[in-house]
């Protein structure tokens, strides 16, 4: 089995290869995600792990709230679940994020194929197109009751299929496609899965809430290289809050190549003196400065101020 590290540059090649531009990795601890990578409209956040079973639930509905509010698709790449090798060509949740190996990444970014199976509990099933199903059942006259028959299932599991949506098993959903000699079997897209209605954490930081009352909308993160996303309507900024030091000259670094790929803008608002306008992208704000801002332009006005200087 590859080590994360090794797994991690075999994904940033596919990336590569597939045409993505790809951000800085995050090594600081805790880290909700380790890569963003984005192909015009597709924002990825990736997480990756040897083993998918490490990601905990904590970390992985923290890597969904900021998709969210990045306008970002999660993803978890690995390679073992237990003791057992993923499958290629199946879709596995952690907690809600889409799982892929290595090489299913690879078929889905370089080969345009995406997956025909997923893992839930029990085995591998597959979405089927039911209303095609259904139309082509009645154009030949298969009753539900004979093709119930034939399935070994009931009359009900069918209408279900049909008209609930219901997945099935790898083995009916190929006995099907058999019977109406048709493809039923429909692509699982791991890259666009529903968001969640999460419950925001309470802002505490009082240099955040300076951002609250001036108008915008603050969301805190605990595992993240920044402290919050900041936002708007018209404006996103991956946030960061601290008091002047290396670490912070760091991750400014890194919240810049985050914000290039991710199309936001950052900021770290220093609760203190410096002389740093900018850190690459970052605009450096010191506390007092924000203090004297009471509208949401004049926060955007800022930032761009110190990025052009």
């Amino acid at each position: 089995m590859m080590d994360k590290e090794l797994l991690a540059r075999r994904v940033e090649e596919v990336l590569e290869q597939a045409g993505f531009s790809t951000s800085d990795r995050c090594y600081f601890r805790p880290r909700s995600f380790d890569l963003a990578a984005r192909k015009g409209d597709l924002f990825l956040l990736l997480k990756i792990l040897s083993n998918i079973d490490g990601l905990n639930e904590q970390t992985a509905m923290e890597v969904r709230r900021l998709a969210k509010h990045l306008f970002a698709s999660p993803l978890l790449v690995g390679e073992k679940t237990r003791d057992q090798y993923l499958e290629r060509g199946a879709v596995y949740f952690r907690y809600g994020i889409p799982t892929l190996s290595l090489f299913t990444l690879a078929d889905c970014l370089l080969e345009e194929a995406l997956p025909l199976v997923y893992a839930a509990h029990g085995g591998l099933y597959v979405h089927i197109d039911g209303t095609k199903m259904r139309q082509i059942r009645l154009e030949r006259g298969i009753s539900l009751g004979a093709l119930a028959s034939e399935l070994g299932v009931s009359r009900r599991t069918i209408s279900k299929y049909e008209t609930e949506s219901m997945d099935t098993s790898v083995d009916v959903a190929l006995k099907l496609e058999e019977i109406f000699m048709q493809e039923l079997i429909q692509p699982v897209d791991p890259f666009h899965t529903a968001n969640i209605d999460d419950v925001q954490g309470e802002v505490t930081d009082k240099i955040l809430r300076l951002l609250l009352e001036i108008g915008f909308e603050v969301v805190p993160t605990a595992q993240a290289p920044f402290n919050a996303i900041t936002r708007d309507d018209d404006l996103v900024v991956l946030t960061g809050v601290s008091k002047f030091s290396q670490s912070m000259l760091k991750k400014a670094k890194l919240m810049s190549s985050l914000s290039a790929v991710a199309k936001t803008k950052s900021a770290v608002i220093v609760d203190g003196e410096t002389k740093l306008e900018c850190i690459e992208e970052t605009a450096i704000i010191e506390r007092r400065e924000l203090e004297t801002i009471d509208q949401t332009r004049e926060f955007e006005s800022l930032v761009r101020e110190k990025q052009n200087k």
